[in-house]
């Protein structure tokens, strides 16, 4: 189905919005509002968008491709002919918000359906935007450490930066507990103070904080790094030897995670380790029992999945780029991200073959894309508005059998 075609299917059921730099946070549906039901169940426009899609359409929602944060323009076509999700900012930027307004919403005009435009925001050593329009955002460590009214204030006054260019999409906040006395022993995590704290109950409080703060200014959410890479010993991004032989079903230091999802988080991302006690077979990302038995079923999680990046880490090196993406998606994910542009055409073409070969996996991915556009709605870029957006629905789709639920919540 052409773009126009589609445009012209949906045009009565799905108007479109583009949020641009000038929409004030005030008039956007509120990104905590309309979580979804049982996974699989979409509101009526988004069921509709995507029963208006081609299976290539639908392929394409599942990317997200990196562009540097610096020159977010430079997709050169992708967006349109691959009919792209979303984009990523990555690298490191201390260009003006006018600039980056201006380059996002040029970026957002190359597609028919309004992209998720995410961007690592965390603080401390990992804030991709800098400058005097982005001032210095402590580190989650020195967050952690703060008290809740702080917290919440900082993560507020970033995702109103965030809002105001244009991003509708935070990769954070970290879910991950390291343990005290690890520290740089971890290297993804603790060797950059990217962690709460040692103590996942203490982590899961300000979990519950940072999501409402941040969705609330209109930036969504994705924890990460499910199920935890707080006690792993290498990094995923730089090794194939990040393994957690601790983590189990009633993992203690699910608790951040199971915080983030009760306070709504638009997303969760899966991580790239390996956990033997879950899984001995393969790493997180292309887990079926940790992604849709653990996450999905067990927690009962009905929001985005999405991947760490699937692009350059050195922990799929040895997948080849396409399979990548067929893995991550047959085993429950539905948002591929590759900061290489250069892995979207190789992807495109694996997700279409193994759709074309099985209609289970083709019904697959109709889910997945609906998780897409359903995020997109959250981040108000769906209109629907047949819908009250004042009601939200519960974001567990049954309650979490997770153990330590019953566990005393710590207070400051």
């Amino acid at each position: 189905m052409t773009i126009m075609r589609w445009c012209l299917a949906v045009a009565a059921l799905v108007p479109f919005a583009v949020v641009g730099a000038e929409t004030p946070v005030a008039e956007r549906p509120p990104a905590t509002s309309s979580r979804p039901g049982p996974a699989g169940s979409f509101p009526p426009c988004v069921v509709a968008a995507v029963g208006a899609l081609s299976l290539e359409e639908r392929v394409g929602q599942l990317l997200m491709v990196g562009v540097p944060a610096n020159a977010p323009r430079g997709l050169d076509g992708l967006v349109a002919r691959y009919h792209l999700g979303g984009a990523f900012l990555s690298g490191r930027s201390v260009r003006p918000a006018a600039d980056l307004r201006a380059d996002v919403a040029a970026l957002q005009g190359g597609s028919a359906l309004p992209l998720l435009v995410a961007v690592d925001q965390e603080g401390g050593s990992v804030q991709a935007l800098k400058g005097p329009d982005f001032p210095l955002i402590p580190s989650a460590r020195r967050l952690g450490g703060s008290s809740q009214a702080l917290l919440r204030d900082a993560v507020r006054d970033s995702a109103r930066r965030l809002s105001g260019i244009g991003v509708t999409v935070n990769l954070a906040p970290v879910a991950d507990t390291v343990p005290a006395g690890l520290g740089e022993g971890n290297p993804p995590i603790g060797a950059f103070g990217r962690e709460y704290g040692s103590d996942p109950g203490r982590v899961a409080d300000d979990i519950r904080a940072v999501v409402p703060a941040s969705q609330g200014a209109g930036v969504l959410t994705i924890l990460k790094h499910f199920p935890g890479l707080g006690r792993v010993r290498a990094n995923t991004d730089t090794s194939t030897r990040a393994v957690d032989r601790a983590a189990t079903v009633d993992d203690e230091y699910l608790e951040p995670f199971v915080a983030g999802i009760d306070a709504g988080s638009a997303g969760v991302m899966i991580s790239l380790a390996s956990y033997p006690r879950l899984d001995p077979a393969t790493i997180a990302a292309f887990s079926r029992p940790i992604v849709t038995g653990l996450l999905r079923e067990r927690l009962g999680y009905a929001g985005l999945v999405m991947s760490d990046d699937l692009g350059a880490a050195d922990a799929v090196e040895s997948v080849p780029t396409g399979d990548r993406a067929v893995r991550f998606v047959d085993a429950g994910g539905d948002l591929v991200l590759t900061i290489r542009p250069q892995n979207v055409g190789v992807m495109t073409a694996a997700l279409l073959a193994a759709a074309r070969r099985s209609p289970v996996f083709a019904a697959r991915v109709a889910d997945a894309a609906g998780h897409v556009l359903h995020a997109k709605y959250r981040a108000g870029l769906l209109s629907c508005p047949a819908l009250s957006a004042s009601a939200p629905a519960p974001a567990r789709t049954e309650p979490s059998r997770y153990n330590s639920r019953s566990t005393p919540r710590r207070k400051r």
